[in-house]
């Protein structure tokens, strides 16, 4: 057997190894192009809906048919009473809060029934930790008919690294409608939240409108990377090749016979 057959098989096993790490490089690069597609969608429906006039939120005979795709961000309004005594506070770790700087505090959802009697948890907006319990913002506890405008907002999923609500607490770090009607005895509940908007509320607490509306894009970045190193590995073999394949040329003497014949 030649040196130059003996070399190719050697690069064999290095090969097969090479080959799928490859192929996951590039996967991983198409998929960050695919998420840039998505993320680039959904900042353009999000920035779409926001700067609509704002409609009636869906109604009760309507929300079975309220959904992430068609209803997420939309620019609703509602009209009721809302319920302080079956409030909630979820925790929240927030970029600008009432002071202008970020930091952990509470968001306030509270029951907004209709006069039909349907509830619609309304998210009021963000307060500091100092003032989660409703007696220290008794100005913001609003009695009689009031009207909210804001997003329309899905419920929200727990994170990997997010506690579980624990209703017997009263403890709750996602915005889960379901969850909270259970706990508060509410029988009629919308399956969606709304984030109030910025109009003032008495005495300045809570703080409507800080609905995240921009998100981070770096999705082309990172499919440029996985690329980048897709790169590199071929450029790498190649490299590790062609110096096996010249070694192997260079033992060879005359008409494929070794230096050793």
């Amino acid at each position: 057997m030649s040196t130059r057959s003996t070399a190719l098989r050697a690069l064999l096993l290095p090969g097969l190894v090479a080959l799928p790490c490859l192929a996951l490089l590039l996967g991983l690069g198409i998929w960050q192009l695919e998420r840039l597609a998505w993320k680039n969608s959904l900042i353009a429906t999000v920035e779409a809906r926001v700067h609509q006039p704002a409609q009636p939120a869906p109604e009760e005979p309507d929300w079975r048919g309220v959904n992430y795709d068609a209803d997420e961000y939309r620019h609703v309004t509602v009209s009721g009473r809302l319920h302080h005594d079956k409030e909630v506070q979820v925790y929240a770790l927030i970029d600008a809060g009432p002071d202008g700087s970020g930091g952990p505090g509470y968001w306030v959802l509270t029951p907004l029934v209709q006069p039909d009697g349907a509830a619609i948890i309304v998210n009021r907006g963000f307060v500091p930790v100092d003032r989660k319990a409703p007696s220290t913002r008794p100005d913001g506890q609003v009695d009689g008919p009031v009207t909210i405008t804001g997003l329309l907002r899905m419920p929200e999923e727990e994170g990997l690294f997010t506690p579980e609500n624990d209703p017997a607490k009263d403890s709750w770090y996602t915005r889960d409608p379901d969850a909270i009607a259970a706990a508060k005895g509410i029988l009629r509940v919308a399956p969606y939240i709304i984030d109030a908007d910025a109009t003032p509320n008495p005495g300045g607490l809570p703080v409507g409108g800080l609905t995240r509306v921009t998100f981070p894009n770096r999705h082309l970045e990172y499919a440029l990377t996985w690329f980048g190193l897709a790169a590199t590995l071929v450029g790498v073999f190649a490299a590790f090749a062609w110096g096996r394949l010249r070694r192997a040329r260079e033992g060879e003497g005359p008409a494929g016979v070794t230096a050793s014949e």
